[in-house]
């Protein structure tokens, strides 16, 4: 039987790297097995923020991959102030930060570029792909985002192709993340950002969503959304992703007790509390002091490095910068507790960060801070991987880090992860077929 055909429009495609790129990139991987064929659409020169060559590996070796030129405004918007670089990744200064120029740039994006920067590929990419959906046989057409302004590619296709069935998958929210309320709209621009949302909504034929509350939020917005979260890929996590529910045993490694960070942190996601408790717990707690060390292994903003490294943690810093993707996982497992964060506010509740699958397949503890009732809180209850705390938490963080810290000094941080093999990416992709 002939493969049914489906054509990926996304920004984010290898050697691109970061957790933007590789959910549909591991869709793509395991389509086939599902009998659908993938057809990738991309840009042909696009502004990375990262760059991540081994993700390569996990192309498949016959995908038709197509591109188009693409104008992206980024190069200007350095020029004027370096720390826009961070504009690419959906970064920015905040609070107390801000320059003028930062805040002059800020209000430019958000106001004459809707919904992103990347909106002067939408036009040319609708006429290039009008042609090819005539001369090629295409079943379903997925548009990922961010970038959203994809989703407007969506859009302008099935308007001229009404009967095209059309998949918007967001990745993270568009009005309700949380830097929008940063933008520094005016009225007319945020009317604009919100008319376009739901009219992406409202004419997609299914909406995804990478978490249950973003997946409700959605539905009352008149998206017919479903949930498909992120997950781990077998391949990556090596074999303990193989493994049925069982206790994994995790023996001190020598040297010292490991905190890791494990990817990118900006202002918004900075948990400040947890680096006054790990400052009280080493001037307090010799022991501790003795063996404690806090590893980053990513891309860590300046101000948050450069504030933790004015503190008593200056001597157990250990910061690797940003790593490839199989080194990143290799210092999974070689640490002893994972680090996650949320944005704080409660509307980033329904946020799951793609990084907790490969921390929950690593067998080490997490310890994550966001909003209450966060949909991370619900993932870690139900796999026993790990506690979710609030920023404003101190005591209840201290104990907890404490406990394992004494679990590790006896050899002895141990714990039962269970039900994590609904999150691989090959049974997601299971999921992704019975709605295609």
């Amino acid at each position: 039987m002939e493969q049914k055909k489906i054509l990926i429009i996304t920004y984010y495609w290898p050697p691109a790297g970061g957790p933007g790129v590789q959910r549909w990139l591991k869709f793509a991987k395991y389509l086939p097995d599902f009998g659908w064929k993938p057809v990738i659409y991309t840009p042909e020169n696009p502004n990375y923020p990262l760059l991540d060559e081994s993700l390569m590996k996990d192309i498949p070796g016959n995908i038709e991959i197509v591109r188009t030129k693409i104008w992206e405004p980024y190069q200007l918007a350095e020029k004027l102030n370096k720390s826009n670089k961070k504009f690419k990744a959906g970064q920015f200064d905040v609070g107390k930060n801000q320059s003028w120029k930062s805040r002059l740039s800020i209000w430019v994006r958000g106001n004459f570029f809707i919904p992103d920067a990347r909106v002067f590929w939408v036009k040319p990419s609708i006429r290039f792909l009008e042609k090819y959906l005539k001369e090629n046989k295409i079943d379903v057409v997925v548009t990922s985002g961010p970038p959203h302004s994809l989703h407007l590619i969506g859009l302008g296709l099935k308007n001229k192709f009404p009967g095209l069935k059309w998949i918007a998958d967001f990745r993270d929210p568009w009005t309700e993340i949380s830097y929008y309320k940063h933008l520094k709209l005016t009225k007319g621009s945020d009317k604009k950002h919100r008319q376009l949302e739901s009219t992406v909504f409202k004419n997609a034929d299914v909406t995804l969503a990478t978490s249950y509350t973003d997946a409700e939020n959605f539905r009352k917005a008149g998206a017919n959304a479903v949930c498909i979260t992120n997950g781990f890929d077998e391949s990556d996590a090596g074999e303990k992703a193989g493994r049925k529910d069982e206790a994994v045993s995790l023996k001190s490694h020598p040297g010292a007790f490991t905190l890791s960070y494990i990817g990118v942190l900006e202002q918004l996601r900075n948990p400040e509390n947890l680096w006054k408790v790990l400052d009280e717990m080493v001037k307090e707690n010799e022991e501790f002091a003795a063996q404690f060390k806090l590893k980053f292994a990513g891309r860590i903003d300046d101000k948050i490095l450069s504030s933790i490294e004015n503190s008593g943690l200056r001597d157990h810093i250990l910061n690797l910068g940003y790593l490839s993707h199989g080194k990143a996982v290799e210092e999974m497992q070689n640490s002893d507790m994972l680090l996650i964060t949320n944005f704080p506010n409660e509307s980033s509740k329904g946020i799951i960060p793609g990084k907790i699958f490969e921390y929950l397949v690593s067998g080490k503890q997490i310890l994550s801070f966001g909003p209450d009732q966060a949909d991370v809180a619900k993932i870690l209850e139900e796999t026993n991987a790990g506690k979710h705390f609030s920023y404003n938490d101190t005591e209840s963080v201290k104990k907890f880090i404490l406990e394992k810290f004494e679990l590790w000094k006896n050899g002895d941080l141990s714990k039962n992860t269970q039900h994590i093999e609904q999150f691989s990416r090959k049974n997601l992709t299971k999921q992704l077929s019975n709605i295609l």
